[in-house]
């Protein structure tokens, strides 16, 4: 009985596994043809948010931004109201037009949108093509590929304990344990050999992002209205504003 349960566990490691490893040569290839020329240069603080956090973080330091001008109003209570209906630039633009006519909505239903949003999609394309950004295609089948492998750890794990709970003889127990540790070293490993291969291609930021982030300056915390908090909103998130309110306002789910 043990032995069918051992077959599907041993194939979903080696699939999931042989996924990784091909998801992770092609991100290698990728990244290696991405171009070099603009990697030196400044970004702004779009930019930064979308390395720090990818597009809900440029979305928070939209809001924070318009809120601070007064052109947008946040309630704790979760609901976004437009104040001047004038946007100044592209992402302003898109971020009114997704509040709606009615010049009111809920925020959680807002940053949702505005993440999506084509606008924001292209400033990290403009990142990945710099080399700045890990391509959107290749973070996602990183993230993929990897989960999978967990899955496959979780099913060798399940069934090595249902295989020894079926199982009354202690020697064929024994015998089980053995075959299954098969699949659940080669599946360990591989999330082990991927904290180190693949771990970088499924953050936002690229290792040349990465890098450039390290060397930016940014209060850990500041008050809001300043300079220095939309610098701290776009490196580390609402975490950093200090008014209770306004973090409320953008956590609010």
């Amino acid at each position: 009985m043990w032995v069918l349960l051992l077959i599907p566990t041993c194939a979903a490691a080696v699939l999931s596994c042989l996924r990784l490893v091909r998801v992770a040569s092609a991100a290698d290839a990728l990244v290696e043809h991405l171009p070099t020329a603009d990697r030196t240069s400044g970004i702004g603080l779009y930019e930064t948010a979308y390395l720090a956090g990818g597009p809900a973080r440029v979305v928070d330091l939209a809001l924070v931004r318009m809120a601070g001008l007064g052109r947008l109003h946040l309630a704790h209570t979760g609901w976004t109201t437009v104040v001047d209906p004038q946007g100044r630039g592209r992402l302003e633009r898109a971020l009114i037009t997704a509040i709606g006519p009615e010049g009111q909505c809920r925020t959680a239903q807002l940053k949702a949108a505005l993440a999506a949003h084509p606008t924001v999609r292209d400033i990290g394309d403009r990142l990945a093509l710099a080399g700045l950004a890990t391509p959107a295609e290749v973070r996602v089948r990183a993230l993929r590929a990897i989960r999978h492998v967990r899955y496959a750890l979780l099913g060798a794990v399940a069934m090595l304990l249902l295989t020894v709970v079926l199982n009354s003889d202690g020697e064929l127990a024994r015998t089980a344990v053995a075959w299954y540790s098969l699949p659940l070293v080669l599946t360990g490993g591989t999330l082990m050999m991927a904290r180190v291969d693949v771990h970088s291609y499924t953050a936002w930021a690229a290792p040349a992002g990465q890098r450039l982030l390290r060397t930016l300056r940014w209060p850990h915390i500041c008050r809001a209205g300043t300079d220095d908090l939309l610098t701290a909103v776009a490196i580390r998130g609402p975490e950093a504003v200090q008014d209770p309110r306004l973090r409320a306002a953008l956590s609010h789910r």
